[in-house]
């Protein structure tokens, strides 16, 4: 049952007394000014580099844009400052708690797709493990229940037939914590860059069968673009413009030629770091192509992403389409590509 619309006060809880979101940019920019816009991603090494890439790029101030960019870790504050007003758009995250937000009354919509396929991947440094039905009655390293870390873990045991309810999750945070975890054999396994895989051996970490999830889980869409109502009825041309200037960004950096420039954003992040976690990143994203440059995402993904939270009991009935996405605005912006 949908509860009343969520509270500014009770959606931010507490974030903008924090400072953590500048303030909302005018809707109005005087003709021919660049449009403001503030655009929050979700924090990892290829969001960052890609987000670096942008940057170096130029694509939003082609599009006539001022943007402000920030990188949260946690897609729940993003969520809040999106419902808050603080932030127009997100471009670069998860979007599995939209659903929920919008069964309890929150106005948002998802606009598009970023990248198909996850860039994760279940790891082990337990000789014992070898398939993911190994992990039954084990540890695993993970998000908090819902979040993307575990929703993809869990939708990965489903596939295999692993009994979940014999596996103990353990909230660990983030995908590097979770891969240090692992590391150092204090949980059996967990899920962490797919970027790894190459790195395995050095890194004395090994790939669990079926843990690949680019390959194993492609009807899950890793991340996406979604905004507010608010935002869509306000500040919907810096939307569109937004949505033109990444899918730019996916088109350019699935070519071979791009590497260059992704090699110069990655060292640019991270200058003492060297060559070897940029050109793992880069392999993935020329090997699997997840990004998609046509932005729109089809009614079948959404279901099954709103089943998979049903199945973890984060939501309690599927959605329709027109309830929790919005496609017209990622049509246009492909259309201004050509």
């Amino acid at each position: 049952m949908s509860i009343g619309p969520i509270s500014r006060r009770a959606a931010l809880g507490g974030l903008l007394t924090a400072g953590a979101f500048p303030a909302i940019a005018p809707a109005q920019p005087a003709a021919g000014t660049p449009i403001p816009v503030t655009i929050a991603n979700a924090s990892g090494n290829l969001n960052a580099t890609m987000q670096e890439l942008m940057n170096q790029s130029r694509f939003l101030q082609e599009f006539g844009l001022q943007p402000t960019i920030l990188s949260i870790a946690d897609g729940a504050k993003i969520t809040a400052g999106i419902i808050g007003g603080e932030i127009d758009i997100t471009m670069m995250t998860g979007f599995a708690q939209v659903f929920p937000a919008v069964e309890r009354g929150a106005g948002l919509k998802v606009l598009g797709g970023a990248s198909l396929l996850p860039a994760l991947a279940l790891f082990t440094a337990k000789p014992e493990v070898r398939t993911l039905k190994d992990l039954e009655g084990r540890t695993v390293g993970s998000g908090s229940v819902g979040s993307l870390l575990h929703q993809l873990t869990v939708a990965a045991m489903l596939k295999q037939g692993v009994d979940i309810n014999k596996v103990r999750f353990i909230n660990i945070g983030d995908s590097a914590s979770v891969f240090r975890a692992v590391a150092m054999g204090t949980v059996d396994a967990g899920i962490s860059d797919n970027a790894i895989i190459d790195r395995q051996e050095e890194l004395k970490v090994r790939l669990v069968e079926h843990g690949n999830l680019a390959v194993e889980l492609p009807e899950y869409t890793y991340q996406g673009a979604y905004a507010s109502d608010a935002a869509i009825a306000r500040r919907r041309p810096a939307l569109v413009r937004s949505l033109a200037a990444y899918a730019k960004l996916y088109r350019f950096v699935q070519r071979p030629e791009a590497k260059d420039a992704f090699m110069r954003a990655w060292n640019t992040l991270y200058p003492s770091a060297g060559d070897a976690g940029g050109l793992a990143i880069w392999g993935f994203v020329q090997r699997y192509r997840p990004f998609t440059p046509e932005l729109v995402l089809s009614e079948e993904r959404l279901d099954y992403m709103q089943r998979l939270n049903m199945t973890l009991k984060t939501q309690t009935r599927l959605l329709p389409f027109a309830a929790v996405a919005d496609m017209s605005l990622a049509r246009e912006a492909v259309a201004m590509l050509g």
